[in-house]
């Protein structure tokens, strides 16, 4: 006989009382409740009786396979069970059809309604089970609203340490503890503030960065080329835009550059790849060419950042803007105008016999172009399709995130 439907129910720090009655209902129509000890308090007398206390998420799975097929169960979970929670890890074990979700407002959303910030695009994330935080730290430099619900490990006092240390600054920090119960408290503060302070096991983090603000340069990564795109400074309508740092060190490595290449940026940006060929170049020097004035100013400040000082930022727009430059041993054009096609063409025209030149695109039309124009020129052309995923963890597993596919091509000059 099918076993009965296994009901996950959410329950906040509120308990009973801030549940409604149909959840409220399906607790007490169970034989056998399933929760962590945090629960019990939450309980009326009657229930706290049924619960059986569970320590893990694999134990839960156990627990309910091992239960017989009369049984009612149900599981109580913090929150909203599908918001970094546990329905997700049993269904995903023994399969959405034994379950029934029943939600509570997460404490994600609590949060951020009590400090009054909109959470739609927000950046979320759980430190629970992670050894360090870097990659979250990165992630929290590129956005102006961060929600994190901390952990045993990190605490808000050590997150607070940690940006600090990283060179995060200015961001407004709250924390909200014991969310729906009688001892709830919001403390807001700096970094600097928070810092100092101690806090209860349960809470969340959340941070905002003062609107108009942006993270001031700091100590910039120790790899000489291939560094997080969060690191580089990004105006924020085109923030994301940058070459991702794995095609940036494809294209760098293509490039062929010596410890004194002379190297040309055309359509830099904000600067990442012009800083990377910097640093493999440090006896050469590195123009980088931009036409907007904001990305411009981005590139002065990323080369600070990045402690580089064989890199001139030229404002303005090619081909005019290289007309006075020194030829260069490699090209590097960027971009993904219709104009493509012409500035490479142009810049082949200025190349260095022997020299190489390196382009992406990402599309069709730009890349038959730009294919037809380099067979006509070298003999040694080459191209790429580049699809990178990147690996992001999530709770017990792992997700890849694709970027947009880019198309890559080089060529070297002969004669």
């Amino acid at each position: 006989m099918a076993a009965e439907k296994v009901f996950i129910v959410g329950i906040g720090d509120d308990g009973i009382e801030g549940m409604t009655a149909h959840a409220v209902k399906i607790v007490e129509s169970a034989n056998i409740l399933l929760g962590p000890d945090s629960c019990s308090p939450l309980l009326s007398a009657d229930m706290q009786g049924r619960l059986e206390t569970v320590t893990s998420l694999e134990e839960l799975v156990d627990r309910i396979e091992a239960s017989g097929a009369q049984q009612q169960i149900v599981v109580l979970a913090s929150g909203d069970p599908l918001f970094y929670g546990t329905a997700r890890y049993v269904c995903a074990k023994l399969g959405k059809e034994r379950f029934e979700v029943v939600p509570h407002v997460s404490s994600m959303q609590l949060a951020f309604a009590r400090v009054k910030e909109s959470w739609e695009d927000a950046y979320l994330a759980s430190l629970s089970g992670l050894t360090v935080i870097d990659r979250v730290i990165e992630k929290i430099r590129t956005v102006d609203t961060a929600g994190l619900f901390t952990s045993e490990k990190w605490p808000p006092n050590a997150v607070a340490e940690v940006l600090l240390e990283q060179g995060v600054t200015g961001l407004q920090a709250y924390v909200c503890e014991n969310l729906g119960s009688p001892d709830e408290r919001v403390t807001q503060g700096s970094l600097q503030e928070i810092s100092k302070e101690s806090f209860g096991p349960l809470n969340v983090m959340i941070l905002i960065r003062p609107s108009g603000l942006t993270e001031p340069p700091s100590k910039a990564g120790r790899r000489l080329f291939g560094n997080s795109d969060e690191l580089f400074l990004q105006s924020r309508p085109k923030r994301g835009l940058l070459t991702p740092k794995e095609v940036r060190s494809l294209a760098l490595a293509e490039l062929s550059l010596c410890s004194t290449s002379t190297v040309w940026d055309v359509g830099a940006g904000s600067g990442s790849l012009a800083i990377e060929a910097a640093r493999l170049a440090p006896n050469g020097f590195v123009f980088a060419i931009e036409m907007d004035a904001d990305d411009h100013q981005l590139i002065e400040e990323n080369a600070v950042r990045f402690g580089v000082n064989n890199l001139q930022a030229i404002l303005g727009q090619a081909p005019e803007a290289w007309s006075d430059l020194p030829d260069p041993d490699g090209i590097y054009v960027g971009g993904s105008g219709r104009a493509v096609t012409s500035l490479v063409e142009q810049a082949w025209e200025r190349l260095k016999p022997g020299g190489r030149l390196v382009t992406s695109c990402n599309s069709i039309e730009n890349l038959a172009s730009v294919h037809a124009l380099l067979r006509s020129r070298s003999d040694d052309a080459g191209y790429w399709m580049v699809n990178i995923a990147r690996g992001i963890e999530q709770m017990d597993r792992i997700r890849f995130e694709a970027i947009n596919p880019n198309f890559l091509m080089a060529a070297t000059k002969v004669g």
